[in-house]
């Protein structure tokens, strides 16, 4: 049968709707945000054994306070025999109820990265130790942001070192070394201040940066409160 050109053209012309798709680049596209997002898989930045790195670990919701002095004693215990590892160092930290602060020092990316897995699993281990839990402890991923100026690092110091004083308001203006940081073994404090015993949980700072450069901003005074970061 011989079809008239009107048919084919209506035929032609039938308005389709298209067909629903999964994925791709749409707006609204892939999973959605929830209160806490982890971090980004981003590709890291660079790291080089001359600039500092202030890295921040996140714990599982649900578990005890980091800052218990059980989990503090086993992390200094575990530290004393991890924080000096070459091409990876840990010189400060401190421990919050759910997140922790580390300064160290890498000499490349894969450095931090390898350095990062050993620390993580020390801390998760130093927690099962102290409360007989089992499982996993820390988030999946770490945040970590590069330090390149003199001031960039004096402010991470204070941010590390006085970090109880921003989450506890009410204790904010004690002048007291937060037991649960390695600032006990910290030689940059506006005053004398008493000296931690027992083995030194963290390693000596090698780069300019966080040996001599943070210091032409001025010693710390231990009731610094850290600024608010954006």
């Amino acid at each position: 049968m011989i079809h008239s050109a009107r048919s084919s053209d209506s035929q032609l012309a039938l308005d389709l709707a298209p067909r629903a798709r999964w994925g791709g680049r749409r707006a609204g596209a892939g999973r959605k945000r929830g209160p806490h997002p982890g971090v980004p898989h981003l590709r890291r930045g660079r790291v080089t054994a001359h600039e500092p790195c202030h890295v921040t670990l996140r714990v599982r919701r649900g578990l005890p306070s980091l800052r218990d002095g059980r989990v503090v004693r086993e992390v200094q215990r575990s530290f004393a025999r991890a924080a000096e590892q070459g091409s990876f160092r840990v010189v400060h930290f401190s421990l919050q109820s759910d997140h922790v602060h580390l300064l160290v020092e890498a000499a490349s990316p894969r450095a931090l990265g390898r350095g990062m897995m050993s620390i993580g699993a020390r801390i998760a281990r130093a927690v099962h130790r102290a409360f007989g839990l089992c499982g996993s402890v820390l988030e999946e991923r770490y945040h970590h942001r590069v330090l390149r100026t003199p001031r960039e690092v004096r402010n991470v110091l204070v941010y590390v070192l006085n970090n109880v004083r921003k989450h506890a308001r009410t204790r904010s203006r004690t002048s007291g070394i937060d037991p649960a940081s390695s600032g006990s073994w910290f030689d940059g404090w506006t005053r004398e201040t008493p000296t931690g015993t027992g083995a030194l949980p963290v390693a000596a700072a090698r780069s300019w940066l966080l040996r001599v450069g943070w210091r032409r901003y001025g010693r710390i005074d231990p009731a610094e409160a850290p600024a608010e970061r954006r």
